[in-house]
Order: C-alpha cells, then structure tokens, then sequence
C-alpha cells in the first residue's frame, strides 16, 4: 500500500502560501506563514499530523478491542501537536493523545491496557516515536 499526498508553495516563507492535498482527493486546503505560526485561516503540517495520528490511533484501538470481543460503540479522539521554536529552528516537542470510548462490559484498567496498546502501536505513533506521546483516556461504560 502506497498512501500519497501534495503541497505547492508559491512565494517566499513569510508572504507565499500554498495548498495541501490528499492523493485520494478527500482534503485540499491552503497554508501558509500566518496558518503555520499564527492564528491566520488555513491549515498547516502539524493540525494534519494530528489528524492522521487521531484517526490511525481509533482504529488501531478499534481493531484491538474487536480482537478481544470488546467491540466499541464509539471512540472520540483528540490530538494536540505542540510545535515550539528551539535553538534549531522549530520542532514538533509534544503530541497529546486524549481518548473518550464508550464500549460495554470492560474495566478502565482492561481499556487503559488497550489504549496504551494502541499508543505504542499504530503506524503514526511509530512514525512519530521521536515525539513524546502523552496518552489521556476516559472510558464510559454503556
């Protein structure tokens, strides 16, 4: 499998922008200095780095569950990518993971096993390992 996606960069750092899309034509979106490092409308690297570590992160949690007869009801996820400026430039310190799961007949600790699991598991968080990953999840049992 072979997942692709594109960006253009018109211009020079502060006043260019450009466009972000997915291969599968599902996402396109403009960025730029101002979506990147201030509170300008668009998009930026890090916000979709948080999304495909959310989404990755509820389906591998999914598919352990299932694995175990614990099938969810629904798995909220949220992701916060913290980009700092270091002596290097800028770099990616810190992604939040928090988790809200609904799925009956399972303990927290029983949950906690799957999710810390799932944490260490998916593609993203692997790709990401170099990031520490806090994990907050909270469990509703239904």
């Amino acid at each position: 499998m072979k997942r692709t996606a594109e960006a253009r960069w018109n211009g020079g750092l502060f006043k260019g922008d450009g466009t972000m899309r997915l291969g599968s034509g599902a996402y396109e979106g403009k960025y730029s200095f101002g979506s990147r490092f201030e509170q300008d409308p668009g998009t930026n690297p890090e916000e979709l780095i948080g999304a495909a570590h959310a989404g990755c992160f509820s389906m591998a949690l999914a598919g352990a569950l299932g694995k175990e007869d614990h099938e969810p009801e629904s798995i909220e996820r949220k992701a916060v990518v913290h980009l700092e400026k270091e002596d290097a430039g800028f770099a990616i310190t810190l992604i939040e993971l928090t988790t809200h799961a609904v799925i009956p007949d399972i303990t927290l600790d029983e949950f906690m096993v799957f999710a810390e699991g799932a944490k260490a598991n998916c593609p993203v968080s692997q790709a990401l390992a170099s990031v520490p990953i806090q994990l907050e999840a909270t469990l509703d049992n239904a």
